[in-house]
């Protein structure tokens, strides 16, 4: 299975850098080919909104780092996005990314993928992540994708917080269930 990750958080060694380690980790043994897209360090544009790619038609007016995920995207049997909760949502990187998939929309929408949540949050408060887990399942209905699982790793401010917990094992799991 060809599975993208997208990865929204600015911290090298943060806590959902590790659940994308450990995802990757699960899913490459398992015989997955992994692409891997970490939107804070990757020059990324911002959607303008002007609809000059007629979703998927005609080629976006940025040539930027999207390029590469868009070709990504299209292989892709299953995307999977890794977010670190910010304001009670995905980060602004990671939602950066997802709005360009306008640019692709037509090409998208109705594909035949799966998808996979992993998010982290210093909360230990259930509905912290009603907003960031609404918005998933939002998009992925939008998509007409399936999907495959959620991962929400509660209290863990620091690496060393969710170090402590099981949340890194089961992300490792999640991407060895993947085939």
């Amino acid at each position: 299975m060809r599975i993208v990750v997208i990865t929204g958080s600015p911290h090298k060694n943060g806590t959902s850098t590790l659940l994308a380690d450990k995802f990757i980790q699960g899913a490459t043994e398992a015989g997955n080919e992994v692409f891997r897209f970490n939107t804070a360090f990757e020059n990324v544009h911002p959607c303008i909104g002007c609809d000059t790619c007629e979703c998927g038609k005609k080629p976006c007016v940025f040539k930027d780092g999207m390029t590469e995920l868009y070709t990504e995207l299209l292989k892709a049997d299953m995307v999977v996005f890794v977010t670190p909760l910010y304001y009670h949502a995905m980060s602004s990187q990671i939602k950066m990314a997802i709005d360009r998939f306008h640019g692709i929309d037509d090409l998208l929408r109705g594909a035949d993928k799966k998808a996979m949540l992993l998010v982290s949050a210093a909360s230990t408060e259930k509905r912290i992540m009603n907003g960031v887990v609404g918005s998933y399942h939002e998009t992925t209905h939008y998509l007409g994708w399936q999907d495959a699982g959620i991962l929400l790793a509660y209290g863990c401010y620091s690496r060393s917080d969710m170090e402590k917990t099981d949340y890194p094992e089961k992300a490792y799991q999640l991407g060895r269930s993947v085939r």
